[in-house]
C-alpha cells in the first residue's frame, strides 16, 4: 500500500494567530513572548506537560505560571492551531474519497493531539501520530521509524509533505520520499490530484 503522509501545522492548519492573546494572558509584550513561545517549544512537542511548557515560557519572560494560567494558555493555544486551510481540507477530502491511504505526522503536544483527533478533517486519516505521545519528534529518525511500523509500510511506500525543510530532510534520510509543502500545488506537482 502507498501512503500519503501530511504534517499538520502550516500544512493542514493556518499559522496560529493566538500569540497576541497568549502574551496578553500573562501580561508581557508580544515580541518578548513570541521568541520564548518558539524557543521553549521543542520539549513540549516531545512530551513535556502543558504546565512544564508554559512555566518555561513564563520563566523566560519573568512571569510565574500556575496550573490555572497554564490551563488557560493551553486552551488559547489549541484554539489558535485549529484553523485549517480550506484548499488543503478540500484536497484531503478528495484524496480520501479516491481511496488514498492518508496518515498524519505532527510535532504537537499530546493535549493538542486529543483535540485534533475530534476535528472533522481527522476522519480522512487512517493513522494520526502526534510527537507528544511518543517522546520524540521530527526530524529524528526514530519518529519516522515509529510511523512506518504503525503503517506496516516500507519507506519507499510513503510520500511525506512538511512545511519545514529540516523535517523533509529527516524523512529523506530514512528513505521516505518527501517534499516541502508550499500549498496544494505541491501535492499536484507530486502527482496527487483532487
Amino acid at each position: 500500500m502507498n501512503w500519503l503522509i501530511f504534517d499538520y501545522g502550516e500544512v493542514i492548519s493556518e499559522r496560529t494567530e493566538a500569540l497576541p492573546a497568549l502574551a496578553k494572558e500573562i501580561g508581557v509584550e508580544l515580541d518578548e513572548f513570541e521568541k520564548h513561545y518558539w524557543a521553549c517549544r521543542d520539549p513540549y512537542d516531545r512530551g513535556c506537560s502543558d504546565l512544564e511548557y508554559w512555566a518555561s515560557v513564563g520563566k523566560a519572560c519573568g512571569v510565574d505560571i500556575d496550573q490555572s494560567t497554564s490551563d488557560a494558555l493551553t486552551a488559547i493555544d489549541i484554539e489558535g492551531w485549529l484553523h485549517t486551510e480550506p484548499a488543503t481540507r478540500e484536497l484531503l477530502a478528495a484524496l480520501d474519497e479516491a481511496g488514498v491511504a492518508l496518515a498524519l505526522l505532527s510535532n504537537a503536544p499530546s493535549s493538542f493531539g486529543r483535540v485534533a483527533e475530534r476535528q472533522e478533517w481527522a476522519r480522512h486519516f487512517r493513522t494520526l501520530v502526534f510527537s507528544g505521545d511518543l517522546g520524540c519528534a521530527k526530524p529524528d529518525p526514530e519518529i519516522f521509524k515509529i510511523l512506518l511500523d504503525k503503517l506496516e509500510a516500507e519507506p519507499g511506500d510513503c510520500l511525506f509533505f512538511d512545511d519545514r525543510q529540516y523535517n523533509v530532510d529527516g524523512a529523506l534520510a530514512v528513505g521516505i520520499r518527501a517534499h516541502r509543502w508550499l500549498g496544494v500545488n505541491t501535492a499536484h506537482a507530486a502527482g496527487w490530484t483532487s
